[in-house]
């Protein structure tokens, strides 16, 4: 049996990955929920960001919250650029899938192409630097993470509860017949909602940079938790992404120091796999 410390530290590490996960589920849900579309692009925009990151911190040492000031608006373009040719040609929730799944393929093979498939790992003073608590030791990177992560999901829970564009945006996703007839441009409304969503990509993609080690190959690795911290919570919301990725992320670090690694993505899939269960009978 792991210690008390031992433990105490798997479950901190757990909510700072959950904190991660839900970040970026948090993009793929606003866009499945109020869009209609399963957008796999957001992992693509996550893992760009993250190499554009790790550049202008080894090449020109940029600080990685620094360069926010840059990847959020320049992310936020692409991402109304790519829901506006969307838009333009109809493109069904089932298609969606398929067109976002070739630009993520596409986006792996120009990272491969721009910094080859070696391992990179970019050397930061949050990484270096840590902060005790009793028996428990956190880097800034995962403080960073935590904090942005907290700080985004507020954000986009006051934007859709508290302003008259996030209820729009509701409204539209709800009915969009009615919410036409009452003067609410839904397209428009769904390019500024794709913006957003590649928005907080770009700021996931600097969490991951801060965090992990990257390689092209890891995008598709990520799909799966990601998707289950997804069906977890409730699409369209703000907040049950980041409870999602809190309880994928705990269950993931407590098995694998009570049983072994290997077991943890396992572990995972059977929680979501209860979840839905249990929902699936109270329906």
């Amino acid at each position: 049996m792991p210690s008390t410390g031992l433990l105490l530290q798997a479950l901190a590490s757990g909510v700072f990955l959950g904190a991660l996960y839900g970040l970026i589920g948090l993009g793929i849900g606003l866009g499945w929920g109020l869009l209609r579309q399963i957008n796999l692009a957001q992992f693509a925009w996550v893992f760009l960001s993250a190499y554009i990151t790790y550049e202008l911190k080894t090449r020109l040492g940029i600080d990685p919250l620094i360069s926010l000031l840059v990847l959020v608006p320049a992310f936020a373009v692409l991402g109304m650029a790519v829901q506006a040719v969307l838009t333009r040609f109809a493109i069904t929730p089932f298609n969606s899938l398929l067109v976002t799944f070739g630009i993520t393929v596409s986006v792996e093979a120009l990272l491969q192409w721009i910094w080859s498939a070696d391992f990179r790992r970019m050397a930061s003073v949050y990484d270096e630097h840590k902060i005790r608590l009793g028996s428990v030791v956190a880097t800034y990177s995962e403080l960073v993470t935590l904090c942005l992560s907290l700080l985004l999901v507020g954000f986009v829970w006051w934007m859709l509860n508290r302003t008259d564009m996030g209820k729009s945006v509701r409204a539209s996703a709800e009915d969009p017949e009615i919410a036409t007839a009452f003067g609410i441009h839904a397209k428009r409304l769904g390019i500024w909602l794709a913006g957003l969503c590649a928005a907080l990509a770009a700021c996931a993609g600097v969490c991951v940079a801060l965090t992990f080690t990257l390689a092209p190959s890891q995008i598709f690795s990520w799909v799966g938790v990601i998707f289950a911290v997804v069906m977890i919570g409730r699409l369209g919301s703000a907040l049950t992404p980041l409870i999602g990725g809190l309880v994928i992320g705990i269950i993931e670090s407590m098995t694998m120091a009570l049983i072994a690694p290997t077991w943890a993505p396992l572990m995972a899939f059977i929680v979501l796999i209860l979840i839905l269960m249990v929902r699936r009978g109270h329906e």
